[in-house]
């Protein structure tokens, strides 16, 4: 089965230096690009990082200090990588969790503005955690009965990630072949931003999903306390989460002119 695709998507995955989204860094990012008439297109560029990549993670992946030691950097590969994704929609395994925010930091660290207003993404991962409950070394086995070669590279893994949602699809007749129900379906939350710390209610309000603010209108606590605001953009909060609520401050101040 193919996809039925209303325009191209970028099944992507990333190796990084670990797993904290605001700290960590892409060391390898590989990208499969789908249109809709089933053409592919496919890049994976190793990242110098800019830092040393722990032992216990180069153990994981196999990607050592020495690797990326003479690859550009992030902020270098990011114009051609945003080129190759802004047209399309996204896919990946654990991506909505993982990949896309940490793909979101390292973008407008390089000063490109990401978002995904006008496009989704899907999960394959949680398609498989909500049929199966495995992992992607399972998910490949059991829907396509091969075995993941090379699995935690970078472009290993979205090979497989590709092949393993088609033959989702093919498995499940309740799966529509439509990306943006694919999108409903894997989607965990409803966030502002990528990492979950802004999230909506029921009236598509922003409110804080943590803290001690935590189901408030974001709006409201800016009125209430004006000095929580300053605090978050100075603590260790993603770039994207700080954009967001960037965004709430200048429309109520915007409201508020008019």
């Amino acid at each position: 089965m193919e996809l039925e695709l209303k325009r191209p998507i970028c099944f992507f995955d990333l190796e990084t230096t670990g797993t904290d989204i605001t700290k960590d860094r892409v060391v390898e990012i590989s990208i499969l690009k789908v249109f809709p008439n089933g053409n592919r297109e496919s890049k994976t560029w190793l990242v110098n990082p800019e830092r040393p990549i722990p032992p216990q993670v180069v153990a994981i992946h196999g990607i050592s200090d020495e690797k990326v030691a003479n690859e550009p950097t992030f902020k270098e590969l990011s114009k051609q990588i945003h080129n190759m994704i802004k047209d399309s929609d996204l896919a990946g395994y654990n991506s909505d969790r993982f990949d896309i925010p940490l793909l979101a930091e390292e973008l407008l660290r390089a000063d490109v503005d990401f978002d995904m207003k006008n496009r989704v993404s899907v999960d394959v991962q949680t398609i498989f955690h909500k049929m199966e409950k495995r992992t992607l070394e399972a998910a490949y086995k059991f829907y396509c009965d091969k075995e993941l070669k090379n699995a935690h590279s970078a472009e290993a893994d979205t090979t497989a990630t590709y092949e393993v949602l088609k033959a989702q699809l093919e498995r499940y007749d309740e799966l529509k072949n439509d990306i943006k129900s694919l999108s409903e379906f894997t989607k965990r939350k409803d966030s502002a931003d990528f990492a979950g710390f802004v999230v909506y209610n029921k009236n598509r309000e922003e409110v804080f999903s943590f803290g001690k603010h935590k189901g408030k209108k974001v709006e409201d606590v800016m009125e209430e306390e004006p000095g929580y605001f300053g605090w978050l953009l100075n603590a260790d909060f993603p770039l994207s989460t700080k954009k967001v609520l960037t965004s709430i401050k200048l429309r109520k101040l915007n409201n508020k002119l008019n």
